[in-house]
């Protein structure tokens, strides 16, 4: 079947039969993927009596492989094969999720499993993102690359629409073991995917010669004002902004008292936002820099504080879609920034890099907040986290706005040897 796509439309991605192929399995496996979320915290909560400190702790050790490996991964990107790599993370992480679902549907489930095969699921993880992502211009070339990737972050919150409301009625209905089960079987659709790909059709530019080394990566983002900029804002963002699975199990079970479709029902509300932001994101091509990324920042911070004063559960429901598409709206923009204006040669390791920021901090700020819930309450907790992404967007507004454009020529042999000679 082919898609009859405008050249220039909102769709354009469509017209390669690789996209075409790999878009609806990653719609499957999104699913999946958001209905385990919900229900991970879920059974968290359930084995630690509503504990906002393990909560945290299992958080960030799914993500602490992120922050030891994604640099790793980066570097795989850029030197071997991405299909072939794709398919054995995919294998990887959906078998831990299977296990973890037969764990809890035979009762044997215990906090110790929960750890460890969240920790295997975030090795899978920092491996398969930054190969992932710089995948994806071989899948549709470097002129589509933008369209694609607000594509797939549709693809993505479409799978966060879906999968807590599903997860949240699992749960209610069987436990939390279904929704594991789900997820791991949706890792089958990518992999049977990845072996469909035509290779003969993937878009392999022509790359200048690097070193290949994780070193050159870092060297080469920190020499580009308009990349690590983005970066920090990203990491301000996601480390203590974006941590509405914490913020919406806490208020669900401790400040409105509700079971687990309430909380589904909260993750559902983001990802209207979210969705409606990715979508949106496509529209907005032409308006995508460094400056609207800060911008971007400053308007998410704020919504997330007023998120935090709300004051009943349908005004605290209602405010979610605001802060959804306030924050994807941001990283659809960064991410699309990161990859076009990286050079091939050396994209995947700046995708690492790009990955251990957005990630690398659950590990530390998991851990913070969940104890933070624990002292201060859920509420003031909140709004610190988006006080300290609004301080520091405003700080990085001030400090480099006139110091983000991008070099005429984003070489690796250019950036660096500017870089050498000043």
């Amino acid at each position: 079947m082919r898609f009859k796509v405008k050249e220039d439309g909102n769709l354009r991605s469509f017209r390669h039969r690789n996209f075409r192929i790999l878009y609806p399995a990653n719609a499957v496996s999104n699913i999946g993927t958001w209905a385990q979320r919900i229900a991970q915290d879920w059974l968290v909560l359930e084995l630690t009596n509503n504990s906002g400190t393990y909560l945290g702790l299992v958080t960030a050790v799914q993500f602490l492989p992120i922050l030891l490996f994604s640099l790793h991964g980066g570097k795989f990107a850029d030197r071997f094969n991405k299909r072939k790599a794709l398919i054995l993370t995919n294998v990887l992480g959906g078998s831990s999720s299977l296990v973890l679902g037969i764990l809890v549907v035979t009762g044997y489930v215990d906090l110790w499993h929960v750890f460890l095969l969240a920790g295997v699921l975030g090795l899978s993880n920092a491996i398969d993102g930054p190969v992932r992502q710089s995948f994806t211009t071989e899948i549709v070339g470097p002129d589509d690359l933008p369209n694609a990737v607000s594509l797939n972050s549709a693809n993505f919150n479409a799978g966060r629409l879906i999968g807590p409301a599903v997860s949240g009625a699992l749960i209610a209905a069987f436990g939390t073991g279904p929704s594991f089960i789900v997820n791991g079987l949706s890792y089958c659709f990518v992999i049977a995917a990845l072996f469909q790909l035509n290779e003969k059709t993937f878009f392999r530019q022509d790359q200048m010669k690097s070193d290949g080394n994780i070193r050159e990566g870092i060297k080469y983002v920190r020499s580009r004002p308009d990349i690590y900029v983005v970066l920090l804002i990203v990491f301000f963002i996601s480390t203590f902004g974006l941590n509405f699975q914490i913020f919406n199990a806490l208020m669900a079970t401790k400040e409105f008292g509700l079971g687990p479709a309430s909380f589904g029902l909260m993750g559902t509300f983001v990802a209207i936002g979210s969705f409606t932001g990715a979508v949106g994101s496509a529209r907005l091509e032409r308006f995508r820099s460094t400056k609207f990324v800060i911008k971007g920042g400053i308007v998410f911070s704020i919504s997330v504080i007023v998120l935090s004063v709300l004051p009943t559960f349908t005004t605290y429901i209602i405010w979610l879609p605001i802060c959804g598409v306030s924050a994807l709206t941001t990283l659809v923009s960064a991410n699309s920034i990161v990859q076009t204006s990286s050079d091939p040669a050396i994209r995947g390791r700046v995708m690492g890099f790009y990955l251990l920021i957005f990630m690398g901090g659950t590990p530390f700020g998991s851990p913070l907040i969940g104890v933070m819930t624990e002292v201060i309450g859920i509420r003031p907790t909140i709004a610190i986290c988006g006080l300290i992404p609004l301080l520091t967007s405003i700080v990085i507004w001030f400090t480099y706005k006139n110091r983000v454009k991008p070099p005429a020529d984003i070489s690796v042999a250019a950036v660096l040897k500017s870089v050498d000679r000043n």
